[in-house]
């Protein structure tokens, strides 16, 4: 079957969501502007992307699905077993730029552009057709409005990151090598150590940052890529990229799911390190990296995906294989709290959670399942740390494959 055949398909679903899984907030005043839409990828072998409507309450209602026109593919754990819950080994597999959604489509290697109608956020149609990545297994995207610019890492046998423009008529251009990765893997990568994990912009988008994991066991450290962009002269993508550098910040080695602290100068990140818990690393102006502050998790399994919430300025981090958030000071990125959802899931609590994304007074994370436990959002008041939703997907043919999440403002 030729994905990129298919005709964009909406089905409309409702979400199952038991009434014993929606405990009464506390916290009724809204001072925070909710989402419109939250959306997941399938990463199916025929890719689609779940989108769901946000009510002012924060709670997700009936979904569409709509075909990225690309194939979803499954990294593989050191035993050779599929890597689900967590199939692409990496976050961000979709992100949001404007009125565009940007999704990776693992199995094809390819990256697919589609439009968020103004009118409603759960219709979607692609825009051009899915561009072909030069490298194999995409697993992370970044896109940039001001730059007009999508860049696409890669983890399998040929890694490293590519970026492309876009526009809203023609979709994504070619796409132009910046950077590669010898992480000596294979198709479908082996993980989820020594593997790419984020690619994503700096808050003022003047440089595309990359985590990659090392493996502890082999003494492999990771590093951060950083690369500086510009605005483009000719339109041509390769004219906006500089000299990437690369730094391992001390005390890190298994860098993951990372997120820019705003307003910091010089830039600061927020990221996830898998063998301990989280950190704080600064950006000189030679693009080295530092570590600024660093905080372990007790009884962590994989700490690896982050988001930061502007309502209490904090950060939140998951686990996949421990099902609770953690929420971090991004002072010094100590642990302000915990919150343990097995007690707050009135039905089978998750496995554990990936993805997330926090919008308002809202903290939506993603827990794909493991075959026994059917893939949910967990709906999170961040104020009262009140579950407020567990959403569960199994009806949308949303399954243990799933990976990302991205939230329209």
């Amino acid at each position: 079957m030729h994905y990129a055949n298919l005709c964009t398909l909406f089905v409309l679903v409702a979400l199952r969501t038991p009434a014993s899984a929606l405990p009464r907030s506390k916290a009724g005043c809204q001072n925070a502007a909710t989402g419109k839409a939250v959306y997941v990828i399938t990463n199916a072998a025929q890719n689609a992307i779940a989108a769901m409507p946000i009510s002012a309450k924060g709670t997700l209602g009936n979904a569409t699905i709509t075909s990225t026109s690309g194939q979803g593919s499954v990294a593989l754990d050191a035993d050779g077993k599929p890597a689900t819950p967590d199939a692409l080994v990496g976050q961000s597999a979709l992100t949001i730029a404007g009125q565009h959604i940007f999704t990776v489509n693992a199995g094809s290697n390819t990256v697919s552009m589609l439009a968020i109608s103004p009118n409603d956020p759960l219709k979607l149609q692609m825009v051009g057709q899915p561009a072909a990545v030069p490298g194999t297994f995409p697993n992370t995207v970044a896109a940039s409005v001001k730059n007009s610019m999508v860049c696409v890492a890669t983890s399998g046998s040929q890694a490293g990151v590519s970026c492309g423009m876009f526009d809203a008529v023609n979709g994504i251009g070619e796409m132009t090598p910046i950077g590669t990765f010898d992480l000596n893997q294979s198709d479908p990568p082996v993980g989820p150590t020594n593997t790419v994990s984020h690619t994503f912009f700096s808050a003022d988008e003047s440089m595309l940052f990359t985590t990659v994991k090392g493996d502890p066991a082999v003494n492999n450290t990771g590093f951060l890529s950083v690369v500086p962009v510009q605005m483009s002269k000719n339109g041509d993508c390769s004219s906006m990229v500089g000299k990437e550098t690369r730094s391992s910040p001390n005390g890190t080695a298994v860098l993951f799911g990372s997120t820019p602290i705003p307003g910091a100068n010089p830039p600061q990140i927020f990221a996830t390190d898998a063998s301990f818990g989280a950190a704080i690393l600064s950006v000189d102006g030679s693009s080295q990296t530092t570590t600024l502050a660093s905080q372990a998790i007790d009884g962590q399994k994989a700490t690896c995906w982050s988001t930061i919430s502007s309502v209490t300025n904090s950060a939140f981090v998951t686990d996949v294989g421990v099902n609770h958030i953690v929420e971090m000071s991004l002072k010094d990125a100590s642990i302000i709290g915990q919150i343990d959802l097995s007690q707050q899931q009135a039905s089978a609590a998750d496995p554990g959670l990936i993805d997330l994304k926090a919008s308002g007074n809202f903290l939506y994370a993603l827990s794909p399942g493991n075959g026994t436990s059917q893939a949910a959002i967990s709906v999170l008041n961040v104020k009262s740390k009140q579950l407020v939703q567990h959403a569960e997907l199994g009806a949308i043919g949303v399954g243990s494959t799933a990976q990302g999440m991205a939230v329209l403002a």
